[in-house]
């Protein structure tokens, strides 16, 4: 007899933010709309309080919880947090977004995590490579593309599997301002395709367990 392989639809999204939530308010768009189908957002998590992010998600009717790590004795504490978080959610997948904090994943979690880079991953990553940083590092290298990633997470910063990628030039004249509109609108595409994929292939397609 054949194994049915467990079905998620629709497929429970929690979603890891810091700041001024663009990612988090393209996913609500694009659930809203159509674009991006049989998901939902069920808990949105913050590591601060008075950011843009918690207020879209707030707006959009969406469950917030913030987490920050200055509220707990220690990382494992922090990272401890996060997970009963999105366990009591029930969520199936977690999507960070612009999520600047560590949390160190349970066994249990590894494969179903996953994170937008605004690079293309192996190069530019790591810690302390985000924003504005990663931008005017591809252009003091001299590339003549760049782009965004989307991986797995795992226990190192920018580390993981990779899942997806996006590629967009380099041109004459960029600064790290218009470099970075052309990768952030690649990730604005890339992001839902691959939970859009997600949902329509399953958790396994992420090889989780």
């Amino acid at each position: 007899m054949a194994t049915t392989q467990p079905t998620y639809r629709p497929l429970r999204l929690a979603v890891l933010i810091s700041g001024a939530g663009s990612t988090l308010a393209n996913l609500i768009e694009r659930i809203r709309d159509g674009r991006l189908r049989g998901a939902e957002i069920v808990l949105v998590i913050s590591s601060r309080g008075a950011v843009r992010g918690v207020e879209i998600a707030r707006q959009a009717g969406l469950p917030v919880k913030i987490v920050r790590p200055i509220d707990f004795a220690d990382e494992q504490a922090f990272s401890e947090a996060i997970t009963t978080a999105v366990d009591q959610a029930e969520a199936h997948l977690v999507l960070m977004a612009g999520f600047m904090r560590y949390w160190r994943l349970p066994p249990r979690w590894q494969g179903r995590v996953l994170n937008i880079h605004p690079a293309l991953l192996p190069r530019f990553g790591g810690r302390g490579m985000y924003g504005q940083h990663v931008h005017a590092a591809v252009l003091a290298a001299g590339e003549r593309e760049s782009g965004c990633t989307v991986h797995l997470v795992d226990l190192q910063y920018d580390h993981g599997p990779i899942v997806a990628q996006r590629r967009v030039p380099v041109l004459p004249g960029d600064t790290p301002d218009t470099l970075a509109e052309r990768v952030q609108a690649a990730e604005r595409e890339l992001y839902p395709e691959v939970v859009q994929t997600v949902v329509e292939r399953g958790l396994e397609w992420l090889g989780a367990k």
